[in-house]
């Protein structure tokens, strides 16, 4: 089994602020997820590596949407393989598709560290375990690069609490997405839609940590970088890309077959949002 393919449904904490579609970094979360499956069925999952002190940790994700994303209580189908595995990195590349149709791809760099020393572990085993399939949704992997900033356009602060903790005790990366997300004011939101995103992990933080994000414009248009740092040095780099909405985002043309008793019930709306 090369692949690794899972349905879901989109649930009301996925969705959009705007359009009742799926959130770009919830799909995100939901890559995350599969990955977790596929390395359960492998019997390499994040419990299984606690009994040689090991864990998981991805330092560089990258993120193509490419169709509108689905309305909320539609499924999608997140598909992930192992792409690439050298001496120490493990390449994972996905897609997501919505009623057959490719709506977002990309890959992620992984490593299996030792957690106390976090130095890489040697990846025999999940060469072992893991089928490979080169099959490469961007083309290629490349290195993250960020963006030169020429422009502050907005700065937040952050304090780490424990809803951003993970299970490794450490933050989750979606907490600093979500931080990144926040620098984008409602009307900006309103207009534009997310096209790419480029994340580098550079080093952990922890619960109470006080976290900046500055988020600046760069020498590509309608590309940004997001840099949060703590104490001044950077833990976390990211890359977003925006193009202006479309009318399909906008309009919503929708057939919800509702459960209620035992019955059927057919509701269709069209309305602009």
């Amino acid at each position: 089994m090369a692949k690794y393919t899972k349905k879901y449904n989109v649930i009301l904490d996925n969705m959009d602020l705007f359009e009742y579609r799926l959130r770009p970094i919830s799909a995100i979360m939901y890559i995350q997820d599969a990955f977790a499956r596929l390395c359960a069925t492998k019997k390499m999952a994040a419990y299984d590596l606690f009994a040689t002190n090991q864990i998981w940790i991805v330092t560089e994700f990258n993120i193509d949407f490419i169709e509108v994303l689905p309305f909320w209580s539609e499924e999608i189908e997140v598909s992930i393989w192992i792409s690439e595995i050298t001496k120490l990195k493990i390449y994972t590349d996905y897609e997501i598709k919505y009623k057959g149709k490719s709506v977002a791809k990309g890959n992620a760099l992984w490593f299996v560290i030792d957690k106390e020393t976090k130095r890489p572990a040697r990846t025999n085993i999940i060469a072992e375990r893991f089928d490979v399939c080169n099959e490469l949704t961007l083309g290629e992997h490349k290195k993250f690069v960020l963006p030169h900033p020429t422009e502050v356009y907005a700065k937040i602060e952050h304090k780490n609490n424990l809803s951003d903790i993970d299970f490794n005790k450490h933050v989750n990366n979606k907490s600093y997405i979500n931080l990144a997300e926040m620098t984008a004011p409602i009307e900006f939101r309103k207009t534009k839609t997310l096209k790419t995103i480029s994340i580098r992990f550079n080093q952990e933080t922890f619960l109470n940590d006080m976290l900046t994000c500055t988020t600046s414009k760069t020498e590509i248009p309608d590309t940004y970088s997001h840099i949060i740092e703590k104490d001044g040095v950077s833990v976390c780099d990211i890359a977003t890309t925006w193009i202006p909405k479309s009318n399909t985002e906008t309009i919503v043309e929708y057939n919800l077959d509702l459960k209620n008793d035992g019955t059927t019930q057919l509701i269709n709306t069209s309305e602009v949002l």
